[in-house]
This record gives structure tokens, sequence and C-alpha cells, in this order.
């Protein structure tokens, strides 16, 4: 068989924190009075809609430069309700691109959830569901936060397991907020553990804002305790990140993946290469911030921005005859 009879398809795999993308409408279930017209923060519909058309296409470019499709999955976080899925996915930059979604509302009391969107015409959507992580509080009261979204369908003819994560915040602190990470980790291994009983050669792609770093315990504790390998590790340095913190670069958003993603065959999704879609037009142009995340706010000044993180994607190649 000559190489040149072959040919390779690629995908990109990507997850985005959008940064608060809540629509203007208010709901009594959730905290979302700063983003109403009458708010300090003043969230017009006119605001909203610039902020989808802005997500819009961003979405559409990630990828290498190369990429000639927009991806074919993407995992989301910090998005309200399916509305605000469904506005987005029916924005201008993406309305002829034929996405769907799933989504599932959580118990967060932030009023934010997960969600993944998909190419209707490379992947199918077999199953999906929700799985809670149980916290406490300083009191011993249950503490909600962000359920863990799982969507397995069939990409290229093979089942993959698509597992979107948004997990506690460090707001409280770091090494304070840091069991409450472990927490969210260790049921994600519980749910792999799952998956692998079913079927031990799962095809698994874990993704997400994990609030934590490569090298931060729940991360290796996920890596460790299922096998997985983590493209994301060599991304983070000194001037290069998916957020910005205080002058200081935080890969929190992170793409793992199952090692059979390295097996080598025809017609089999391999693992090719990952990265974080830093381009320069979602950077901050000038000023002390520069280089940075373009925000939507910061604080409650509206700065008319993309998100506050940077999207990160992985590319999975298929050779075929």
């Amino acid at each position: 068989m000559d190489s040149k009879d072959l040919k390779t398809t690629s995908y990109t795999i990507a997850f985005y924190n959008l940064e608060n993308l809540f629509d203007i409408h208010t709901d009594a279930s959730k905290f979302d009075d700063d983003f109403l017209p009458g708010s300090e923060k003043r969230w017009t519909k006119n605001r909203y809609e610039r902020k989808l058309y802005k997500l819009g296409q961003v979405i559409s470019k990630i990828g290498p430069k190369e990429s000639v499709k927009p991806p074919a999955i993407v995992g989301l976080a910090e998005v309200e309700n399916k509305n605000v899925v469904r506005d987005l996915i029916q924005s201008k930059e993406l309305a002829s691109h034929n996405y769907g979604f799933v989504h599932y509302n959580s118990q967060d009391e932030r009023g934010i959830d997960v969600a993944l969107i998909y190419d209707k015409t490379v992947f199918t959507v077999e199953h999906s569901q929700t799985f809670g992580i149980y916290l406490e509080d300083d009191i011993g009261a249950q503490d909600y936060t962000r359920d863990i979204l799982v969507v397995t369908g069939e990409l290229h003819a093979e089942k993959i397991h698509c597992i979107v994560n948004h997990w506690p915040s460090r707001r409280e602190g770091v090494i304070e907020s840091s069991p409450k990470r472990m927490t969210a980790a260790q049921k994600v291994v519980e749910i792999i553990g799952k998956i692998k009983a079913e079927d031990a050669d799962a095809k698994i792609l874990v993704m997400g804002d994990f609030n934590d770093n490569p090298a931060n315990d729940s991360i290796k504790h996920l890596t460790k305790a299922s096998n997985l390998f983590n493209p994301m590790e060599t991304l983070l340095s000194y001037n290069r990140g998916s957020l910005n913190h205080n002058f200081r670069w935080n890969l929190f958003d992170q793409i793992l993946c199952s090692t059979n993603f390295f097996e080598t065959g025809l017609n089999c999704l391999k693992f090719d290469e990952a990265d974080i879609f830093d381009e320069a037009f979602l950077t901050q142009y000038k000023g002390k911030f520069k280089g940075q995340p373009f925000r939507t706010y910061v604080g409650r000044k509206y700065k008319g921005g993309y998100s506050d993180h940077f999207p990160v994607y992985l590319r999975l190649n298929v050779t075929e005859l």
C-alpha cells in the first residue's frame, strides 16, 4: 500500500469558558441580577447580541491555521441556560455550520452550567447525562456547583465519550478550596470507571475549566487514576496560558484524553496536537494588560471583549484509504 493512497481527515475538539453568557431575562431560580438591563452592569439586548456574535466568531475559527472547518465538538462553561446556547449556535458566524447542543440545568449557586455543542454532520449523540458533585460548606450545608456533563456519541464511526467540567473556583483561596476540586476529580475518576466497566477500550476525552493547573494535585490524581494523557502539560509558561490573574498565567482550561488515542491504524481517531487558541484578535492590544484575554467585563466595567479565558483545543486525525 502506497502512502500516497492514504488520506487524512482532521477533527478539532475544543473547550471554551464563555465568561458569563447570560440572557437579559430575570430568572427567580438563579443569581442573574447582575445580568439584566437595569443592573449596574447594564446588560442590554445589544450587548448580549454583540457577545453572541463575538463568541460565534471565535468558535468558528478555533483550531490550527490550516483547519478548514470549525471544531467538531466544543465543550462550554458559564452558560446560563439552553436558550443562550441555542442563541449562540444560531448567531451569524455559526448559523451555517449545523451545530446541535446538549445542555442540562444544574443547581450551581451562580446559575451557570456547562454544555456541549457539536457539528451534526460529523458527530452523532447517542447518550448524555449529568453527574452532581456533593460538596459541603464550612457549616456542613450542601454547597452547590456545576454538574459534570457526559456526552457519548460517534465521531468518524468511532464511539467517544466527552466529559465536560467546570470545577469549583479558587475564590475562597487556593488551599482552602483545593479539597473541593479533588472531590470533583474523584467524581470524574468514578465516571470513567463506570464507562470502562462497560467498555474497557472506551475512548474518552475529559475537558473543562478545572480551576487548577496541570501540575496541581487534582489534575495529577485524575490523570494517574484514570490513565489519561494530558497534552496541555507543556503549554503553560511564564508568558502563556488560558487566563491571566494578577499578571500571572494559568492553564485552568485543559483537554485530557485516554491513551488509546495514540494507537495507530487505519480508520481510527488518533491524537495529533493540542494548543491554546490565543490569536492576537482575542487579546487586549494595548496598555498594561496587553496580550491578556480581551474580556467582556472587568468587575462591573463593560469592555466589550470576548471572554476572560482563551479557548483550548486538540486535534484528532483519521487516516483512511
